[in-house]
C-alpha cells in the first residue's frame, strides 16, 4: 500500500484529497495544526469507509515538529510514496503598501519555508540514493502566481509564486532520484480560505469573469493531485495543473 502525507489535510483541499487518496487505495497521514477535531473527522470517514488513515499533528513551520512528523510517519506506514506540500494561508485582504513586514514574514513562513522543510524530509525517505523507492511530490500554488493578486494579496501571490518556481527547480534536481515534483495551481474554489482573506463570498462575486462561470469544488482539485501522484503521470515532473475554471 502507497503512502500519502498531506499538510494541512484536514479542511478543505487537503481533506477532499485526503479522502480520495483514500478511495484510490492509499494510506493517508492527515497532518494539522490546530484543529484534531477536523482531522480526527476526515480519519474516521475514511476508516467507515474502509480505508487507511492516522492523523499527526505538527507545526510544519517548526523544524523539530517537521522531523517528528516525518518520523512518526515512517513509524507508522513505513518510507512515503507521495507528499502533498498543501498547507498554506491567506491573510484579509489589503493593498501592498499597507502589509506590516510581520504580516509578510508569516505568509512566507507557512506558505514557502515550511514547505522547504517538509520536502526535505520526503526527499530523505522517497531518494534512490537514500535506500528510498522513489515518489512523487505535489505542491499546491495558486493561480495567484500568474495574476499577482493586485490590490488584494499580493504578499499571498509572491509565496506562491516561489512555490512555482521551487516546483521547476526541484523537479530537475531530484529527477534522477527518482522522484518526481509537480504542482497544481488552484483558483476561485469554495473553501474557508476566502473567509480568512475576510471575504467569505469571493468566489460567488467574481464567478460570471471566470469563463466556465462557476466556482470550482475541492474534490476537483483533489482529482487533479491525485493524477499527478499516481503512476498515470509518470513522465510529469516540472509540470502545472490550473484548476482555474478557464481563468
Amino acid at each position: 500500500m502507497k503512502t500519502m502525507l498531506i499538510t494541512g489535510g484536514s479542511r478543505g483541499i487537503g481533506a477532499a484529497t485526503a479522502l480520495l487518496a483514500a478511495k484510490e487505495g492509499y494510506a493517508v497521514i492527515v497532518n494539522y495544526y490546530r484543529n484534531k477535531n477536523a482531522a480526527d473527522a476526515i480519519v474516521s470517514q475514511i476508516k467507515n469507509e474502509r480505508g487507511t488513515a492516522v492523523a499527526i499533528q505538527a507545526d510544519i513551520a517548526k523544524e523539530q515538529d517537521v522531523a517528528r512528523l516525518f518520523n512518526e510517519s515512517k513509524c507508522v506506514f513505513g518510507n512515503l510514496n507521495v507528499l502533498v506540500n498543501n498547507a498554506g494561508i491567506l491573510e484579509p485582504q489589503m493593498k501592498f503598501e499597507s502589509m506590516s513586514m510581520d504580516r509578510i514574514i508569516n505568509i512566507f513562513t507557512t506558505n514557502v519555508f515550511a514547505q522547504f522543510l517538509c520536502t526535505q524530509e520526503a526527499i530523505k525517505q522517497m531518494a534512490l540514493s537514500k535506500g528510498g523507492n522513489g515518489g512523487a511530490i505535489v505542491n499546491i500554488s495558486s493561480l495567484a502566481a500568474q495574476s499577482g493578486a493586485p490590490g488584494e494579496y499580493i504578499d499571498y501571490a509572491s509565496s506562491k509564486g516561489a512555490i512555482d518556481t521551487f516546483t521547476i527547480g526541484l523537479s530537475k534536481e531530484v529527477a534522477n532520484e527518482g522522484i518526481r515534483v509537480n504542482a497544481v495551481r488552484p483558483a476561485f474554489i469554495y473553501t474557508d480560505i476566502h473567509a480568512n482573506g475576510g471575504e467569505p463570498g469571493r468566489v460567488d462575486r467574481i464567478k460570471n469573469t471566470i469563463p466556465l462561470k462557476r466556482g470550482g469544488q475541492a474534490k476537483e482539485v483533489a482529482e487533479a493531485i491525485l493524477w499527478l501522484a499516481s503512476e498515470k503521470s509518470s513522465y510529469c515532473t516540472g509540470t502545472f495543473i490550473d484548476v482555474s475554471g478557464g481563468k
